[in-house]
C-alpha cells in the first residue's frame, strides 16, 4: 500500500500537534503548507493554490518566501487565526533523512510580538477564565508589554464577560471545565469579539507543576495568588504562553493581583453606547471619548489612560490624587508645556523591554532605550518642583537608569543597522579583539587599493581594477582591448566576460582569505558581543518596567490637564454620597466637534431623596440621548482623575453605568432590536445598586404603544421602588409624565422646542416639567419625507387626536382609523392648488376654442406638476 513521503509524514506529525494553527513549513526559502491548511491559507491570503506529488497521493500546496512570512501571518492573525512556525533545526548538507524540524513558536491573536501588527496605543492582552460553582477566577497578560494580572469574581457569567470586557482582549483562553458550555462561549464571542481557545485538559501540565513554574517566573507570587482558584487561572495562562513562545519570558516578572470592586464596572452595552474607546457608527477612534482625551506623548501613556478610562475608580482619595496633579499641571502651563517636551523624547520603553528579553531587540532599538533614558533626569528634576505630592512620588521614585543608557553608549554605534548579524553595530574601542580584526580588514583594503594602483603602473593599462563579489571573492579585472597589453603569465585566468577577463593571484588570494577570515570573525563576534549586551540590560529590565510606568503615569496626567486646559475643564468636587449635580455641563466629544459657542449648556440635579429618576420629554432631534450621555460622561471622567466640562459639578462616587440608548439587533444571537433592548434593560433592574447610574432611551418603543407603554411604566415604578439607583429615563410616551404625581422621587423635565410657522425650533435647553408633543411629523419633515407623506400623517393625527379628546374608548387600531380618516377627512391644498382650482371654476368653457382650453389645461397641469416637485424639493 502506498505510503506518503517521509517529509510528508514528518509534515503530519507536527500538524497534529497543532490542529487549530496554519503550520507554516519550513522549505529552504519558503513556508509551505499542505492539505486543508493550503486550500485555507490560498483563499484567505490570496494565494496560488498548487500541487505536490506526497507519494500516497497528490497533494495541495501553497507557500509564501520567508522573508515575507511576517506580513501572510499578520493577515491571518487580524482574521483570528493562529499560525505555528516550524524551523529546520539542523543544517541540511550534514542531515541523514529528513532534515529535523520543530515549531519554534506559535503566533496567536493574544501572542503578537511583531512591532508591526502591534497596535501602538493599545495593549494586546490574552486572558484566561476558570470557574468553581458560582466563582471565576480570571487571569490577563500582555505578552508585548509584560503585564501579568489575576482577581476572583463571584455571581453569573455575565460579571465575567464584564470584567473581561475592560481588557479588550484579543484571545480568551477557557479552562477544559468550560469546553462544554456553549452559550457562555457565543456569549463571549458577541460580545468580545475575541478569539475563543479551549485548552485541553490532556495538555496541562498538574497543579503543582503550574505552581513551580509560576514561583520560577514571578517572584512572590505566592501574595497574588493566594487561592489555589487564581493559581489555577495564572497557571493556565503561564502555560499557554510557555507553549506557544518556547522560549524564556524574562520581561513577565509582575503578577499582580487586583480586586475587581475597586473599579467602576462598565459593561459591553456602556462602554459601547458612551462610545468610550470608538464610535458607534464606524467603530473607529476618532470621534471616541478617548480619542477627545488622548493628548499623551508616549504610546505607554497613551495604553495606561485606556486602561483608566476602561477601569475608573471607586476610592476618593485616589481620585483626588489624580485630580490634584492635573490642577498642579493645570496652573503651571510652561511646566506642563516642558513636560510635553520631554515625553517626546521618551520611546515605547515597556515593548523595548520586551523585545529585549525576547531576544528580538535590535540595534536601533537600545539606541531607543538609550534616548530614552537620557530624557529622564531633566524631567525628574523639574517635577520635583511641582506642587501636586503625587508627582512628587513619581519624580522620587524615578530611576534613570544610567548604568544601562551608559553601557549601550559605550557599545552601540549611534546609526546602527536594522539587521544585527551583519556587522556596523559595536562601536570602536569597546572590544579589543573586534578592534584588531576591523584593522585586519581596513590593512586589507589598503592593501587591494595599493594593489590596483601598482597593478596599473606596471601595465600600463589605467582601466585595471581590483574588484570584488561573494561567489568568485577578489580579482583583477582587464577590458579585452587591453588584454594585448598584459604580460604573459603575470595573472591566472579566473572568469571571462563579455567585454572583459578576470584574473587572480596567489599574493591577492593569500590577502583575500585573510580580509574574509577577519570578516567572518568581526561580524560573529560582534553578534555575540551584541547579545551579551542585550543579555545585561535584560538583567535590569524589571528597573526600566518601574519606570516605564512612572513615566506612564505622568504622560496620562498630563493629557488630562492638556485636555482640561484647552477646553477650559473644571475639577469637579467628589462626594461619598449620592448627589450628582452639575451645572452648566456639556457633551464633551459634541463640543469637540461642534465648538463650545455652539454647545447649549445644560444642569443635572439628581439625589435620592427628592431626584432619583429624571423622566425626559421632548422630540427626537431635540438633545435627549445627548444630555444623558454627557451626565454620564461626565461622572465618568470625574472617576478617573480628569477635569470635567461644566461650571460647576458635586459628583457622588458611581459604582456602575448601565445604558439601553439606541436600536441594534443581535443577528448572530437570533436576537431582534426588541429583544436586545429588554435584555440589556434587564440587566440594569438585576444588577444596579443604590450607587448606580442607568440610562434609559426610548424602552417600550420595539413593541405595540401599549405593551410599550405599560414596560416602560413597570420598569420606571421598579426602578423607584426597588433598585434606587439614579436613572435618567427618556421617553415619548406623555402619559408617564403622571408618575411624577405618584411617586416622589420621579421628576419631570423636557428638552425644549418652540413651533414657528409651522416649522420645529430645537432650543437644546433642558427645563423642568413635561412636553406637550413629541413633534415627530416636524422631524420626519427636516429629515427630507416626501411632502405627501407628511401631509398624510399630519390628517392622520388630526384624526386620532380628534377621536381621544372625544373619549372614545374602543382600542384604537391605527390601520383601520387611518382608512376611516381617508373616506371622512379632506387632505388639505396647498395654495397653488387652491389657486389652480379656482382658475379652473372661472374658465369660460363655453366661449373658448378647444385649443385654448387644451393650452389652458395645459399650462394648469404644468403648474400643479411645477407644485408637486418644488414639494417634494422642499420637503424631500
Amino acid at each position: 500500500m502506498a505510503k506518503y513521503t517521509p517529509m510528508i509524514q514528518q509534515y503530519l506529525s507536527i500538524k497534529a500537534e497543532y490542529p487549530d494553527a496554519f503550520l507554516f513549513f519550513r522549505l529552504g526559502d519558503f513556508y509551505e503548507m499542505f492539505f486543508d491548511d493550503a486550500k485555507r491559507a490560498a483563499e484567505e491570503l490570496e494565494l496560488t493554490l498548487t500541487g505536490r506529488d506526497g507519494g500516497k497521493e497528490r497533494i495541495p500546496m501553497c507557500g509564501v518566501p520567508y522573508h515575507a512570512a511576517e506580513a501572510y501571518i499578520g493577515r491571518l492573525i487580524e482574521k483570528g487565526y493562529k499560525a505555528a512556525i516550524c524551523e529546520q533545526v539542523e543544517d541540511p548538507a550534514s542531515a541523514k533523512g529528513v532534515v529535523r524540524r520543530e515549531v519554534v513558536r506559535v503566533v496567536t491573536p493574544g501572542t503578537v510580538m511583531e512591532e508591526k501588527i502591534l497596535a501602538e496605543k493599545e495593549n494586546n492582552f490574552l486572558t484566561a477564565v476558570t470557574r468553581r460553582e458560582q466563582h471565576f477566577a480570571l487571569a490577563a497578560a500582555d505578552l508585548s508589554t509584560g503585564e501579568f494580572y489575576v482577581t476572583e469574581l463571584a455571581g453569573a457569567s455575565d460579571a465575567v464577560i464584564d470584567e473581561l470586557a475592560s481588557f479588550s482582549p484579543k484571545e480568551v483562553l477557557l479552562a477544559p471545565c468550560l469546553g462544554e458550555e456553549s452559550v457562555f462561549q457565543n456569549e463571549l464571542r458577541s460580545r468580545l469579539g475575541a478569539l475563543i481557545t479551549v485548552l485541553r485538559e490532556d495538555r496541562l501540565p498538574s497543579s503543582a507543576t503550574m505552581e513551580r513554574e509560576l514561583a520560577a517566573q514571578f517572584p512572590g507570587f505566592e501574595e497574588a495568588c493566594s487561592s489555589p482558584f487564581t493559581l489555577e487561572a495564572a497557571g493556565l495562562l503561564h502555560t499557554y504562553l510557555r507553549e506557544t513562545q518556547k522560549r524564556a519570558l524574562a520581561h513577565m516578572n509582575r503578577l499582580e493581583r487586583y480586586d475587581a470592586g475597586q473599579f467602576m464596572v462598565l459593561d459591553t452595552a456602556a462602554r459601547h453606547n458612551l462610545e468610550l474607546t470608538t464610535t458607534l457608527r464606524e467603530g473607529r477612534r476618532k470621534g471616541s471619548l478617548l480619542w477627545l482625551l488622548d493628548r499623551t506623548a508616549t504610546a505607554m501613556g497613551s495604553r495606561l489612560l485606556k486602561k483608566w478610562l476602561d477601569k475608573p475608580l471607586l476610592d476618593k482619595k485616589a481620585i483626588e490624587s489624580r485630580q490634584g496633579a492635573v490642577q498642579a499641571l493645570v496652573e503651571d502651563l510652561i511646566l506642563l508645556e516642558e513636560i510635553r517636551d520631554r515625553l517626546r523624547h521618551v520611546y515605547d520603553l515597556e515593548r523595548l523591554c520586551a523585545r529585549v528579553a525576547y531576544g528580538s531587540a535590535n540595534g536601533r532599538d537600545l539606541l531607543a532605550l538609550r534616548r530614552s533614558l537620557e530624557a529622564i533626569p531633566a524631567l525628574k528634576e523639574r517635577l520635583i518642583e511641582t506642587g501636586s505630592s503625587y508627582l512628587a512620588r513619581l519624580a522620587e521614585a524615578m530611576d534613570p537608569c544610567a548604568d544601562v543608557g551608559e553601557l549601550i553608549a559605550e557599545s552601540v554605534v549611534d546609526e546602527p543597522p536594522v539587521s544585527v548579524k551583519e556587522g556596523g553595530v559595536i562601536r570602536e574601542g569597546y572590544d579589543e579583539e573586534l578592534d584588531k580584526l576591523r584593522s585586519v580588514q581596513q590593512d586589507g583594503r589598503g592593501w587591494i587599493t595599493r594593489l590596483e594602483q601598482r597593478e596599473r603602473e606596471t601595465t600600463g593599462i589605467r582601466s585595471l581594477k581590483v574588484g570584488f563579489n561573494k561567489v568568485f571573492g577578489y580579482y583583477i579585472e582587464v577590458t579585452r582591448a587591453n588584454l594585448k597589453l598584459l604580460p604573459e603569465g603575470r595573472y591566472q585566468r579566473k572568469q571571462t566576460l563579455a567585454n572583459a577577463e578576470r584574473f587572480v593571484t596567489p599574493e591577492l588570494k593569500e590577502r583575500e582569505r585573510l580580509i574574509l577570515e577577519s570578516e567572518e570573525k568581526s561580524v560573529d563576534l560582534e553578534y555575540r558581543l551584541f547579545t551579551g549586551i542585550r543579555e545585561q540590560i535584560a538583567g535590569e529590565i524589571a528597573r526600566i518596567q518601574e519606570l516605564a510606568d512612572q513615566v506612564a503615569q505622568l504622560d496620562a496626567l498630563q493629557s488630562f490637564a492638556s485636555v482640561s486646559n484647552q477646553h477650559r475643564y473644571v475639577k469637579p468636587e467628589i462626594r461619598t454620597d449620592d448627589i450628582l449635580h452639575i451645572e452648566g455641563g456639556r457633551h464633551p466629544v459634541v463640543e469637540a466637534a461642534i465648538g463650545e459657542q455652539d454647545f447649549v449648556a445644560n444642569d443635572v440635579r439628581m439625589d435620592h431623596r427628592e431626584r432619583q429618576v429624571l423622566l425626559i420629554t421632548g422630540p427626537n432631534m431635540a438633545g435627549k440621548s445627548t444630555y444623558m450621555r454627557q451626565a454620564a460622561l461626565i461622572t465618568l471622567m470625574a472617576q478617573i482623575g480628569c477635569f470635567v466640562p461644566v461650571k460647576e459639578a458635586s459628583i457622588g462616587i458611581v459604582d456602575r453605568i448601565f445604558t439601553r440608548i439606541g436600536a441594534a439587533d443581535d443577528l448572530v444571537g437570533g436576537r431582534s432590536t426588541f429583544m436586545v433592548e429588554m435584555d440589556e434593560t434587564r440587566q440594569a433592574l438585576a444588577q444596579a445598586t443604590s450607587k448606580s447610574l442607568i440610562l434609559l432611551d426610548e424602552v417600550g418603543r420595539g413593541t405595540s404603544t401599549y405593551d410599550g407603554m405599560a414596560l416602560a411604566q413597570a420598569i420606571v415604578e421598579y426602578l423607584h421602588n426597588h433598585v434606587g439607583a439614579k436613572t435618567l429615563f427618556s421617553t415619548h410616551y406623555h402619559e408617564l409624565t403622571a408618575l411624577a404625581d405618584d411617586l416622589p422621587r420621579v421628576v419631570n423635565v423636557n428638552v425644549r422646542c418652540v413651533e414657528k410657522k409651522g416649522e420645529v425650533v430645537f432650543l437644546h435647553r433642558v427645563e423642568e416639567g413635561g412636553a406637550d408633543q413629541s413633534y415627530g411629523i416636524h422631524v420626519a419633515q427636516l429629515a427630507g419625507m416626501p411632502g405627501s407623506v407628511i401631509r398624510r400623517a399630519r390628517v392622520i393625527l388630526d384624526a386620532l387626536e380628534s377621536r381621544m379628546e372625544t373619549g372614545d374608548s374602543r382600542q384604537l387600531d391605527l390601520f383601520q382609523y387611518a382608512r376611516e380618516s381617508a373616506a371622512t377627512v379632506e387632505e388639505p391644498l396647498s395654495e397653488k392648488e387652491r389657486e389652480a382650482l379656482a382658475s379652473l371654476q372661472d374658465w369660460d368653457l363655453m366661449n373658448r376654442t378647444p385649443m385654448e382650453t387644451i393650452q389652458f389645461l395645459h399650462d394648469l397641469q404644468r403648474k400643479l406638476k411645477g407644485e408637486q416637485l418644488a414639494g417634494g424639493g422642499v420637503d424631500g
